[in-house]
């Protein structure tokens, strides 16, 4: 799998993830997809090997487990595969006070959103620095850009992918490695069935943007080497707005927002 750049995507089986596995498929990319369903990894991995040319590995792994970013590298290295381009798009959230939250559900979204994104990119990046060159896409939101009561704990994670990923680009700068940020905002995927909450305008409505459009900003951003790629331009306005806001106002505008979607 060594002659074509290869690239890792989490979340691969469906949504913004399925749309980006496409489009580095269609660029000629080897491909190592990770997600839940090893069913599904099976069936998009036979159909894109045949449609594009290419070496397509997969691993059923869920990302709420913590030894799952070990168990991925260690058949990385078992079978000789250096990743040139890694996507961390896995992550989830959840509708809901946080004192009547799983503290299952709290602690696997944490897991997924904050500790696995870190985790994979600690144990690849190395082998990019060695190399000079690499690429790194992180999947946060439009989320990270201010508090979000009711969804307090996806907010936060979120925040923490875009803090983390900017002082990494920046740490980053002159080896030849570059980390993007994609913050989407509402997008139509299977997000807001497993968040808790469905049809209503901002996951179904004049708002949300369709899951290709976003993957394909997303992966013009990568290649371009962007820091920051905030998808559409109502969410890029909206995170703009609330740089002159009052500090509490947004968290009181989201709990809002929230409390009116049905669930």
């Amino acid at each position: 799998m060594n002659i074509k750049p290869i690239a890792l995507i989490t979340g691969a089986s469906g949504g913004i993830g399925l749309e980006l596995v496409k489009l580095f498929a269609r660029d000629g990319y080897n491909l190592v997809l990770i997600a839940r369903s090893y069913d599904k990894l099976k069936t998009i991995a036979d159909e894109l090997e045949k449609t594009y040319n290419i070496q397509v590995k997969y691993y059923s792994k869920d990302l709420s487990v913590s030894s799952a970013s070990d168990e991925i590298v260690r058949s990385l290295k078992s079978e000789m595969i250096n990743i040139d381009v890694l996507v961390n798009n896995a992550g989830f959230g959840w509708r809901g006070e946080f004192a009547q939250m799983e503290l299952t559900n709290a602690l696997e979204m944490i897991q997924v959103n904050i500790i696995a994104l870190t985790h994979l990119t600690r144990l690849l990046l190395p082998g990019m620095i060695e190399r000079k060159r690499g690429k790194i896409l992180n999947v946060a939101s439009t989320a990270a850009f201010q508090p979000g009561p009711l969804m307090a704990i996806y907010y936060a994670s979120k925040a923490y992918v875009l803090s983390f990923s900017e002082a990494l680009s920046e740490e980053l700068r002159g080896t030849g490695i570059t980390v993007t940020t994609l913050c989407p905002g509402p997008t139509a995927t299977g997000f807001g069935k497993r968040a808790g909450f469905t049809n209503e305008i901002l996951m179904g409505g004049m708002l949300s943007m369709d899951s290709q459009e976003v993957a394909l900003d997303g992966y013009k951003g990568l290649m371009k080497g962007k820091p920051l790629v905030i998808s559409g331009w109502k969410n890029w306005l909206g995170t703009q707005v609330v740089r002159f806001l009052p500090r509490s106002f947004p968290g009181k505008l989201v709990k809002k927002v929230q409390q009116k979607r049905k669930t």
